[in-house]
């Protein structure tokens, strides 16, 4: 018998349980018996959770949080509801209830995963906005964990490109972490996205609850790809576990020298897929093409349709691209050699 909604509600609240032993409680017969003789499963709760449980606290505990939810504005998502994400139902831990503000992606699109470092180049957030927005436009949902550097401006391109993205926290959605993302998450939801936690309304930034939210954000999308990360990098930590649940991981080379691309070129070294923008990405995990302009840079190539060398300046000038953007499908193209870098900064169109 499938555990009712306030089960996995219950189950949730549940204090210093480990994921094991809440999935051998989930194995057990009903949550409800577990729960109304706590005292006969010793073996997986503590006498303190015994106690909880046997006296009432936790169901009274769960009563408040729905009522919390429902002031808030909140839902609440158990495992086996209809709009549960499907493929996130599928890892070795999932979490038994969702609190999610916004609107869930329509399960049939596919979801990309982009994270990376919190104090990463420009030449890399540009990327990252470039790759969500593209992948937006391309009707792929663009997942994230709404932190500074990469994670926001996949989020900002995802929204830029009119799409659907969804923000994974590690506190819970009465408290946004970091408070400088209040007004993106607001963005997110206003945009027909949505900001999710597997935490109770008021759960603060534990340290380790960032490791459980990167495992989210691995297990609801087909592939991860990082885009810059260092040595030791939570980004790191969601590509581990896209390996571990069979996903794709993906990852953007940077230069040898600079320390936040030490982790995603080490990737790349351990058999990562080498991506260079949201065209790659399409094409590695076998989703429709994205349109032309989007998979080419097809502006830049158009401005350089002549023979004529063009400066960055005379570059921004025709395409109309943002010079960090500009930068970044510079780069893509020249990895293409579709576009040549000549002495004094000029450019052409490759061979």
């Amino acid at each position: 018998m499938e555990p009712r909604p306030f089960d996995l509600l219950m189950l949730a609240l549940l204090p210093g349980l480990h994921p094991r032993q809440r999935e051998q409680l989930v194995a057990r017969p009903t949550l409800g018996e577990v729960f109304a003789r706590p005292r006969e499963h010793g073996d997986l709760l503590s006498p303190k959770v015994q106690e909880a449980l046997a006296g009432g606290a936790v169901r009274r505990a769960a009563q408040a949080e729905v009522r919390r939810c429902e002031a808030a504005r909140v839902r609440l998502v158990a495992l086996g509801d209809a709009d549960y994400p499907p493929l996130l139902s599928r890892i070795t831990d999932p979490p038994p209830m969702l609190w999610v503000r916004g609107t869930l992606p329509d399960p049939a699109r596919p979801s990309v995963a982009i994270v990376g470092s919190r104090q990463a180049t420009g030449a890399s957030l540009a990327l990252a906005r470039a790759m969500g927005r593209d992948l937006a436009r391309a009707g792929v949902t663009v997942v994230s964990g709404l932190a500074l550097g990469i994670d926001g401006e996949a989020h900002r391109g995802a929204l830029e490109g009119r799409g659907c993205t969804v923000g994974v926290l590690g506190t819970g959605l009465g408290r946004i972490y970091p408070a400088a993302h209040e007004r993106l998450g607001e963005q997110v939801v206003a945009e027909k996205g949505a900001l999710v936690s597997e935490f109770p309304l008021q759960e603060p930034a534990h340290p380790w609850n960032f490791p459980r939210r990167n495992r989210v954000i691995a297990g609801w999308s087909l592939g991860t790809v990082v885009v810059e990360a260092a040595a030791r990098s939570g980004a790191l930590v969601t590509a581990r576990v896209a390996l571990e649940e069979g996903r794709e991981v993906m990852a953007v080379p940077g230069h040898p020298a600079t320390p936040t691309a030490e982790g995603t070129n080490g990737l790349i070294r351990d058999g990562a897929a080498l991506v260079r923008g949201a065209a790659d990405v399409v094409l590695e995990l076998g989703l429709e093409p994205l349109p032309a302009a989007a998979a080419a840079g097809e502006p830049l190539l158009e401005a350089l349709a002549g023979e004529v060398p063009l400066s960055l300046d005379e570059l921004q000038a025709r395409s109309g691209l943002p010079v960090p953007e500009l930068l970044q499908r510079l780069s893509a193209l020249e990895l293409e050699q579709r576009v040549q870098r000549l002495p004094g900064a000029l450019f052409v169109r490759g061979n």
